[in-house]
């Protein structure tokens, strides 16, 4: 029996993957910013400004959570199609 999933449709994880990229990438430009003193040799940001490069980590368990949960769904069709 063909697969009726549509290869436009979004399947579970994937707004979990986009959203922790989105995060990821926002927590890259901080790092960078926040970083960028220290080597021209300007004054560095306030420390509570380090805390947003925690975004880079955050934004990776977010898309490792989506790959999990795209990775489960996967499984549970497979047992489903092997069931019938």
């Amino acid at each position: 029996m063909p697969d009726k999933t549509q290869t436009n449709s979004a399947a579970p994880g994937d707004r979990l993957i986009q959203a922790g990229a989105i995060v990821f990438f926002i927590g890259v430009v901080s790092t960078l910013v926040t970083v960028a003193p220290l080597f021209l040799g300007a004054k560095p940001f306030p420390s509570y400004m380090y805390w947003l490069c925690m975004l880079m980590g955050v934004g990776f368990l977010l898309a490792a959570a989506g790959v999990l949960r795209s990775v489960a769904d996967g499984r549970r069709q497979a047992r489903e199609a092997a069931s019938r």
